[in-house]
């Protein structure tokens, strides 16, 4: 018998059986209940996308896919605390835009954003809007708006998920392109800040339309302009940033999916896929539509190279509006 094939037979076969448990893993996974760990308290803009999403997870998976909510510091407390769970597939971390903003306001973090997890991809975009309490700021146009906080410096307010966040920075760009004084007001996450708005505690937000658009769509708050290059479908009168006179302001909030860094590469590519199937359900497609979202879904290398440029990107804009927690 040739030795030199007896050898690779004995190196493929060693090969095999190191594979083996991690293929045996995927295809038994999962065995047990799911966690999406949400590092934002309930009813937020996180929730809007993270709640269906598991719902069709749990019927795809058979097993059931959990919501937690663990809020705190621009959604870094609970990003902390998914960072350092068991990478064995019994938890995701459900982030958001704001966790590529985190590390240019948060100089003490105990974890790496693209270290400490695997990405896997993004479930929805959401345009930001200008979003009012029509009792507490008695204007009808972004026009009107940025009159009366000229003449009222210091005295309107905007509220937050928290510092660091997606709606934090769209109104720090706000103010830096129109040069207006606007007070923040952070909470802790976009459900608190959104229901103080509602209450008529705060004045206004720059908030996703994930947490606005039923509000609007209610008469509750009143939309001026919506960030982005063309108006939306579902709020055809609203006018954009651009249309509205300030051009320059494009933002938009999105939530993605991370495993943490170290579970199998089977099961991640497994759950890639099953999101990305969730996704194209006519169901979350009939959600999305409804809130004025994107559908994600691409790839997990595309997902990983959209962290990398928004990290870039707002540590640019953090240094230029000399943004400070």
């Amino acid at each position: 018998m040739d030795t030199r094939i007896s050898r690779r037979a004995m190196v493929a076969g060693g090969l095999t059986a190191l594979a083996a448990p991690s293929v045996a893993r995927a295809q038994a996974w999962p065995s047990a209940p799911i966690t999406f760990l949400n590092p934002f308290p309930a009813g937020g803009g996180t929730d809007v996308f993270a709640r269906p999403v598991a719902a069709m997870l749990s019927e795809q998976l058979g097993q059931q896919v959990l919501v937690d909510n663990k809020g705190g510091a621009g959604g870094t407390v609970g990003a902390s605390q998914a960072a350092k769970a068991k990478p064995d597939g019994s938890l995701f971390f459900i982030g958001a835009i704001h966790h590529t903003i985190a590390p240019n306001i948060y100089k003490n973090l105990d974890y790496d954003l693209e270290k400490a997890f695997e990405p896997i991809t993004m479930l929805a975009l959401v345009p930001q809007v200008v979003s009012i309490h029509p009792q507490r700021v008695p204007v009808n146009t972004l026009q009107e708006f940025l009159d009366y906080v000229r003449k009222n410096p210091g005295k309107v307010n905007y509220a937050s998920p928290g510092a660091g966040t997606a709606h934090h920075y769209a109104g720090e760009l706000f103010k830096l392109l129109t040069k207006t004084n606007i007070v923040h007001v952070p909470f802790r996450g976009a459900g608190p800040a959104m229901n103080d708005l509602l209450a008529g505690q705060v004045d206004m937000m720059f908030d996703g339309m994930g947490t606005s658009a039923s509000q609007i769509k209610g008469g509750k708050l009143k939309g001026l302009a919506v960030a982005t290059k063309a108006r939306l479908s579902e709020f055809p009168d609203i006018p954009t940033a651009a249309e509205a006179g300030v051009p320059g302001w494009e933002v938009a909030t999105w939530y993605g999916v991370w495993a943490v860094k170290g579970t199998p590469e089977p099961i991640v590519n497994r759950m890639h896929a099953e999101v990305v199937k969730a996704l194209e359900s006519p169901k979350l497609k009939q959600i999305w539509r409804e809130q004025s979202a994107q559908s994600g879904g691409e790839s997990r290398a595309d997902f990983a190279k959209r962290i990398r440029a928004e990290i870039e990107k707002w540590e640019k804009v953090t240094k230029e509006a000399d943004i400070k927690v």
